[in-house]
Order: structure tokens, then sequence, then C-alpha cells
């Protein structure tokens, strides 16, 4: 892990042009990100909009990202015991929590105007770092690979939008810690009438590699045989053209570049891109199912694991957890302690 702090030109999408951008390779969070209890908002607060159509992922995949301690709140620093005691020889370093996340995906993970990791996701693991009695650090990855940058030892848990399926519970623990469902994000009028499932066939659909919404448009992983492009074929139409994209952002500017006709993501993600670029995009309208996310721990860390856990359902008990998805916009995907106790659920 590099300490430097770099610069490097960050590609902005709505001014099409190349402007300087800062990079913060690392720089230490203390505590949480949320304060105290305040009406939830409809959306992401404007101070963390991004400034572009797809926030511009100014870490590279390899960088440590995370918010300065002077930003957090005079709560996030209090001192407190820890709610347990997690085993030395299971954090890769002494009195951090790293945390692999991959940005952007807003509004559970992004960067703002400052290069400060921020979000729900973020906030969340933020707290669970200081009720442990530990400091967090961000390390944005590449989320095609982001299980074997946990199992490699880059980071001691995962908290990034993960999807608990049948595959990944077969290589890490996750703990229930949100539900979302699955919609389509559209150009601004609908151009190509995508409402419904039968819609989608024959059309150019984009969505970010090792994601569940590829899975399903292919019918592989936890959607065998259950694809929506062998869907079209059994219907007699036309298959759907899935394009995958490394980073969640270059699907999306896929879109606005007319190059698919439809942006497929987790439908907190996708509602947060409408609501922040109205005149741009849409939702189609067309949500499918609910899944339960995770956050993931290396199998056999299992005291980090149980401490994350008793972590999380005090969040939730507490009313602390819910402040932190209103601020975002996200409490509509809230669980309950009793599922958050749910050690690789899958389904509802």
């Amino acid at each position: 892990m590099t300490r430097d702090l770099r610069k490097e030109e960050a590609f902005d999408p709505m001014r099409r042009s190349i402007v300087p951008a800062t990079l913060l390779a690392v720089v230490t969070l203390v505590g949480a990100c949320s304060s105290a209890a305040t009406q939830a908002p409809t959306q992401a607060p404007a101070s963390a909009a991004p400034a572009s159509v797809a926030p511009a992922s100014v870490a590279p995949a390899s960088a440590v990202a995370s918010m300065a301690a002077s930003a957090a709140p005079a709560s996030a620093v209090a001192s407190s015991a820890p709610i347990a005691a997690v085993p030395s020889g299971q954090l890769i370093f002494p009195g951090k929590l790293v945390i692999c996340s991959d940005i952007p995906y807003p509004p559970q993970e992004f960067f703002d105007a400052n290069g400060n990791a921020t979000g729900s996701d973020i906030d969340l693991g933020a707290e669970i770092a200081k009720r442990l009695g530990l400091t967090m650090e961000v390390q944005n990855s590449v989320f095609d690979t982001i299980i074997a940058a946990l199992t490699g030892g880059k980071c001691d848990i995962i908290i990034s939008a993960q999807n608990i399926t049948t595959s990944r519970v077969k290589q890490v623990d996750m703990i229930p810690y949100f539900q979302a469902g699955q919609s389509f994000v559209v150009a601004k009028g609908n151009p190509k009438n995508i409402t419904t499932q039968n819609d989608l066939c024959g059309k150019t659909i984009a969505a970010e590699s090792g994601t569940t919404e590829i899975d399903y448009l292919n019918g592989s992983g936890d959607y065998k045989g259950q694809g929506l492009s062998a869907a079209c074929v059994t219907a007699g139409k036309t298959k759907i053209n899935v394009k995958e994209y490394q980073k969640d952002s270059d699907a999306l500017l896929a879109l606005q570049a007319g190059q698919v006709d439809a942006y497929f993501a987790d439908s907190p993600v996708a509602g947060y891109y409408t609501v922040q670029h109205p005149d741009q995009f849409q939702l189609s309208g067309l949500t499918l199912g609910v899944a339960d996310e995770g956050i993931s721990v290396a199998k056999g860390n299992t005291g980090l694991r149980d401490a994350v856990q008793q972590a999380l359902i005090s969040m939730i008990n507490d009313g602390t957890y819910l402040t932190i998805l209103k601020k975002y916009g996200d409490d509509s995907g809230a669980i309950t302690a009793a599922m958050a106790a749910k050690l690789n659920y899958i389904g509802q």
C-alpha cells in the first residue's frame, strides 16, 4: 500500500474534458461518518452528489481511500468499550479494519468532491470499526476480483453491495446487512420503450462484471436456467446483447453515450443516478426481485466475523443503522436484527 499523495487526470463525462482531480491514496478515518438522526432525505445530500453522471473513480483499484478523521463528527471519535474483541491474528494491521469496496457505486459507495470515500456502506463500515475499537481504512477494489482481494489478504472484510449467493458463500462468510431490488436505467423519455421483461429482448444491456446483474442476464451463477436472455429465446424472441464493464460507472457512461439501450444495477444505485441527472436518465419501471446483500469475511476468521456481526446488530438495535441509511435515502433496504443474525442467508 502506498502512503503518498498523488494527482492524476480524471475524466468528467459531463464536461467532456480532462480535469485535474486530487487522489487521496491514504487518509485515516476514525469512527462513524453519521451524526445525530435527522429527518430522512429523499436522496443523498447535495454535498455528496457527484459532479458528473458517473462519479469519477479517482483512486486506482490498488489504492486505499478513506475519509479524514477531522471530517468525522465529535461523536465518531468518542471513546467507548468495544462491542466485541477481535483476535489480533485476524486483522491485517493491529488497530485497523481494512474494508474492500468497489468505488463508485453510489449511494452506497462513492468519492465526494474532495476525493474521500463516502456513502452508506462506507458509513456503516466506519461505525462497525468504531464499535470494535478500530480505525477504518478503505481499499478500493475491482468488484470482479474483490473476493480474491479479501482472501488474498488485501483487506479484512468486504462491504460493497454484494448480493449473498450460493457461489459466494462457498468462498467467504456473508453477514446480511441490506436488501435491494434490481432496476434498469434508460435514456430520458425511454426511447426503446423498455417497461416489461420481454422488452429487454433484442436490446443491448450494460452491467458491471462480476455482479448478479450479469448472472441474471446470462443465466449463470445462482440464475443458472433462469437467465433473462435465455427467457427471450424460449419466447421466440431475440436474445439480449449483454455488455460487461469492469467499473459500474463505465456501464452508465455507455448508456449516456448511446452505446447501449439500458443500464442494469441494484435499485438504490439506479435510483440515485436518475435523481441526480433527471434530464438525462429515468427508471424504465421494470424492477426484478429483491436480493440480500452481505458483509463478507474470510472463512476461518470466525472471531472477526462474529465481532462484525455483533457490532452490526447493536447498530440496528439502537437506531444508528437506520440513521445512516436515511442519510443516503437507502432506508427502504433496511433489514432487522434477526435478519442480520442469519449468517450466509440466501433467499427471502
